[in-house]
C-alpha cells in the first residue's frame, strides 16, 4: 500500500471523526456530517480553512445532477491517486449507480479497509471491497501544502 506524506496523518484524523452522526450537509466532528463533511473537516484539521464555500445540496442531487462536481472539486484541490490500489490516506470517489454522477466519497484507512459517513450509521470504518471497488471511480491525495 503506497504511504504519501500525510497518509498517517489524515487516517489519525479520519479516525478521530468515527462515530459522528450522519447529518445531510453538515460537517461537525462528534456532532454531524455526511460524507463530503467528513473530507471537509479533515481539510479544515490540516490546513485550517476550507478552500471554496459548499453551495447547498439535496439528499438526492447525485440522482438529479448532471455535473460531476464532487469531481471537478477533487481535480481542483487535491492531488490525482492510483485508483487500484488506492493508497492509505486516498480520497476515493464512488458512483453509486451506473450511469449516474459520482456522489459518495470515503477515505482509504488501511489495507482493505476505509472510512466514511453513510446514511443511517454516521461514519464508520468499513471493508473496502466487492461493491465499493466495483464502483469507485477516481482517488486523490491531500496535497501537502496549499498555496
Amino acid at each position: 500500500m503506497t504511504v504519501r506524506p500525510l497518509s498517517n496523518e489524515v487516517v489519525a484524523l479520519a479516525r478521530g471523526w468515527l462515530g459522528t452522526p450522519y447529518h445531510h450537509q453538515a460537517s461537525v466532528k462528534g456532532a454531524g456530517c455526511d460524507c463530503l463533511g467528513l473530507v471537509r473537516g479533515i481539510w479544515r484539521e490540516l490546513y485550517g480553512s476550507e478552500p471554496q464555500e459548499i453551495p447547498a445540496y439535496s439528499p438526492d442531487w447525485g440522482e438529479v445532477g448532471k455535473r460531476e462536481t464532487l469531481l471537478e472539486a477533487g481535480e481542483r484541490y487535491f492531488l490525482p491517486a492510483e485508483l487500484d490500489p488506492p493508497g492509505l490516506g486516498a480520497v476515493v470517489v464512488f458512483r453509486v449507480r451506473s450511469g449516474a454522477i459520482a456522489k459518495h466519497a470515503g477515505l482509504i484507512s488501511g489495507p482493505g479497509v476505509m472510512i466514511h459517513a453513510q446514511e443511517g450509521a454516521g461514519v464508520v470504518e468499513v471493508p473496502y471491497s466487492g461493491w465499493w471497488q466495483r464502483r469507485a471511480v477516481a482517488a486523490f491525495e491531500f496535497p501537502v501544502q496549499i498555496v
